[in-house]
């Protein structure tokens, strides 16, 4: 029985010139491609795994993360939809915030279908929400902003999580890479 959850992920080249529409969509492809190699090859219990001591994070809960990014920045805040969430069991943090209980069922070949569900969502999204960037779009968590920072703040999202994706995935067997 093959238990592996992502087989095989090849990243796209990225768009280096053209419209900017066409640069930031490439480059954030890239990096969800980026995120989904980091987890290639892995069981549902490796993705399980809290790699680095002391941590609560898992490549699971990243990826538990990453498609409500997708959902709310993308398609709520960019697109104008009200997008829907799965419900994953969330508990509270030392800090008072909340954040995915690993203790949380959902297998991982799902929790992947979703983020893919998510990101398939998104890009379909994206011309539409990339039609007037100029739009004020109202931000509890950083003030007002254009549309030009949703789309930078999602590429910084994944830019981080990436970093702490490789870091998980080098604590779990030595793997490597960009």
């Amino acid at each position: 029985m093959n238990d592996i959850v992502i087989e095989k992920i090849v990243r796209p080249a990225r768009v280096l010139a053209g419209s900017w529409q066409d640069v930031i969509a490439s480059n954030l492809d890239y990096h969800r491609a980026t995120f989904l190699w980091k987890c290639e090859g892995l069981s549902d219990a490796q993705l399980r795994q809290r790699a680095v001591p002391a941590s609560q994070l898992s490549l699971l809960s990243l990826m538990r993360h990453l498609q409500g990014v997708e959902r709310y920045w993308l398609q709520h805040k960019l697109a104008g939809t009200t997008p829907r969430f799965f419900q994953y069991r969330m508990r509270v943090t030392d800090d008072g915030d909340e954040w995915f209980d690993e203790s949380d069922p959902t297998p991982a070949k799902d929790v992947y279908a979703d983020y893919l569900a998510a990101c398939q969502d998104s890009r379909e999204l994206f011309a539409k929400g990339t039609e007037d960037v100029a739009r004020i779009e109202p931000n509890p968590e950083f003030g007002d902003s254009d549309l030009r920072f949703v789309l930078t703040h999602v590429i910084e999202e994944y830019a981080r999580h990436v970093g702490h994706a490789d870091l998980l995935r080098e604590c779990l067997d030595g793997r490597t890479g960009e």
